[in-house]
């Protein structure tokens, strides 16, 4: 498992994924909020649940998060479109809406900074995300994202346009010990 302060990052457990599915996916807002792609209802154990794993997938690290105090399920964390070519890749996590507030994304980011950087050998890390995403631009900028542009009008959620900001990190910027 991968440590932060708060949070650690286990690999996902087959138990975990009908609570993310119940969570985080049928949660439709929510749903709809965190995935490009449209919203559609998927029945419990099938394999479309986008928190199944497969293992052969090159490009995406899924992560369980856990509570370091007593290892409840508190959202799940991704390293995904991950290209070895030139080093990047693309932050992603999604909380529990119990977990929320916690300064648990602050960790995550941290964590996946650690495994992004130190384990994969990156050199750049981008976040993707609503511009209204207040949390997800705090836990982002207080691990040394900085906002590098908005695509306007970029994401169709909940039938209207909504603008994304990209934000990045560089190694050579990454502070270990951040937050």
């Amino acid at each position: 498992m991968l440590r932060g302060s708060k949070v650690g990052l286990r690999a996902r457990h087959e138990g975990d994924i009908p609570v993310l599915q119940t969570e985080l996916y049928d949660d439709v807002v929510n749903a709809s909020r965190s995935d490009a792609r449209p919203w559609r209802p998927i029945s419990p154990g099938s394999e479309g649940s986008r928190f199944a794993v497969d293992n052969e997938e090159e490009g995406r690290v899924p992560f369980s998060v856990v509570e370091l105090d007593g290892g409840a399920l508190v959202g799940t964390a991704t390293l995904w479109g991950i290209d070895n070519h030139n080093r990047s890749a693309h932050v992603g996590l999604g909380l529990l809406p119990s977990a929320r507030g916690k300064g648990y994304g602050t960790d995550v980011v941290a964590v996946l900074c650690h495994y992004g950087f130190v384990m994969r050998g990156l050199r750049r890390l981008q976040i993707d995300t609503l511009s209204d995403n207040a949390a997800m631009l705090r836990s982002a900028e207080r691990n040394g994202f900085v906002r590098e542009g908005v695509l306007r009008s970029a994401a169709w959620v909940m039938g209207e346009f909504l603008d994304e900001v990209l934000l990045g990190l560089l190694v050579e910027e990454w502070k270990r010990d951040t937050p």
